[in-house]
């Protein structure tokens, strides 16, 4: 389980080899045993010898901000051989392969949007044939950057860039297409958001960033050296590059809990500069549904595994990808 501390004044201490969350309701112990991660936002508080014991079990303590960011973390000392991976990952960023590698994430991004635009149903004969053509035009972008040849990434990075902002584009240009007509949206909007489906993608995408980052530190890769992203100073650039091949899954979760009504106006707010921001209900069921999903067992690379384990093992894979890296000198 996900342990979420996101309600002001809730406190997590530690009551011999067990967790005490203390809030207004009372008191209530668990097993570190049962916790995989623990997320605390503004206004809750973690002790020394809770943070010790959450350590000790491995269990990664993730600090966000109002839209689900990671600021800070804890993690043991116990994971990766970091030395190691990290010296060949960094032969491996600058080599060829990285470009390879980086086409390939995008394109299974590409693959991934058109996927769920396929899944979308409708008797509107006009929103099918807005689905085909944008599936068409999706796929012409791949293909672009299938097509791409280079040894240094700077040369290509423009268009690789572009491409997949085009594609994007059209993919979220024919989702609003099915989206009721209260949650209709223009394109995507980042910080802040000014509508629920991006109130909602941004604070999912903040849950999806943190869990990549536990799963390439505990692989023992940095993810501050990334192969695409490359620009932004102290940020942790490889996650960037790594989540555009899971983006899908909270794209799903978003998209499910719209169109079946599931939100109302309890879960969000909008402020005086017309952005929009997830409320307590708001966040409390975008978080149980999307580590319901997480939790959920699918078939990748021929084994039947939880989402979270795949996107783990994608992590050590990767590690495993440093490691036997020869470099082209």
């Amino acid at each position: 389980m996900q342990l979420i501390l996101n309600t002001f004044g809730t406190s997590l201490t530690r009551d011999n080899n067990m967790f005490l969350v203390v809030n207004k309701d009372g008191k209530q112990h668990i097993h570190p045993d049962n916790v995989k991660s623990i997320l605390i936002s503004k206004g809750a508080s973690i002790t020394s010898d809770a943070a010790l014991l959450a350590v000790e079990k491995e269990v990664e303590v993730i600090f966000v901000d109002a839209v689900g960011q990671p600021k800070g973390r804890l993690w043991s000392v116990k994971y990766g051989s970091v030395s190691t991976i990290r010296r060949k990952q960094l032969d491996f960023t600058f080599s060829k392969a990285a470009i390879d590698w980086i086409k390939t994430i995008i394109m299974n991004k590409i693959d991934n949007q058109s996927a769920l635009l396929l899944s979308l149903t409708s008797d509107d004969q006009t929103k099918e044939n807005r689905v085909n053509s944008a599936i068409n035009k999706l796929e012409d972008y791949k293909k672009k950057i299938e097509s791409v040849e280079s040894f240094v990434i700077s040369d290509v990075a423009a268009s690789l860039r572009g491409w997949e902002g085009a594609a994007s584009k059209y993919y979220f240009e024919t989702l609003s297409l099915f989206m009721p007509d209260q949650y209709h949206f223009n394109g995507r909007s980042q910080h802040p958001a000014t509508d629920v489906f991006n109130c909602m993608l941004n604070y999912g995408y903040g849950m999806l960033y943190g869990k990549i980052e536990g799963a390439l530190i505990k692989a023992g890769i940095d993810p501050y050296v990334g192969v695409f992203h490359r620009d932004d100073y102290n940020r942790p650039v490889l996650v960037f590059d790594v989540i555009e091949k899971f983006r899908v899954w909270v794209d799903y979760v978003v998209v499910a809990l719209l169109t079946q009504q599931v939100i109302n106006e309890d879960c969000y707010s909008i402020k005086e500069d017309g952005s929009y921001w997830l409320e307590t209900l708001g966040r409390r069921i975008l978080i149980q549904s999307l580590n319901d999903y997480m939790e959920e067992i699918i078939k990748m690379n021929g084994l039947d595994r939880t989402r979270e384990t795949h996107l783990q093992l994608f992590a050590q894979d990767l590690a495993q990808q440093f490691i036997k890296f020869k470099s082209e000198e």
